[in-house]
């Protein structure tokens, strides 16, 4: 039984692909709290918008960048922001990483698409 995820803003079907989306226990340097993670979307249904912040080396305990970039998931059709993409998906290659560490922001990696639980209408598909 798949789910269908809509906006709870205006209620538009965002064709979110139960097949594709990541375990919630997986793990990610971004977290995962509060949020269902995809690793593939039809970008017809939404808005990107760019954001680059440069925040402080301090801001937390294990920060994972001084300059973060990633990009606001806008529903099409009401403009609500309903999450982001992040570039700490799955790695595009199977390199060990920098001197043979585990994947490091150096491998390449796949995007991920993080939508907020609180900007979703789950429904079960009957």
């Amino acid at each position: 039984m798949a789910s269908i995820y809509c906006c709870k803003e205006c209620g538009t079907n965002l064709n979110l692909q139960s097949t594709y989306l990541y375990p919630p226990d997986f793990y990610f340097e971004a977290g995962n709290k509060g949020t269902l993670s995809f690793a593939l979307i039809d970008s017809s249904k939404f808005k990107f918008d760019k954001e680059d912040k440069i925040r402080p080396f301090f801001e937390t305990v294990n920060y994972w960048g001084i300059q973060r970039k990633r990009t606001k998931i806008k529903c099409n059709s009401c403009g609500k922001l309903v999450g982001y993409i992040y570039d700490d998906g799955a790695p595009m290659t199977n390199s060990p990483g920098q001197f043979h560490m585990g994947p490091s922001q150096v491998v390449p990696r796949n995007p991920r698409y993080r939508f907020k639980t609180k900007a979703l209408r789950i429904a079960s598909e009957t």
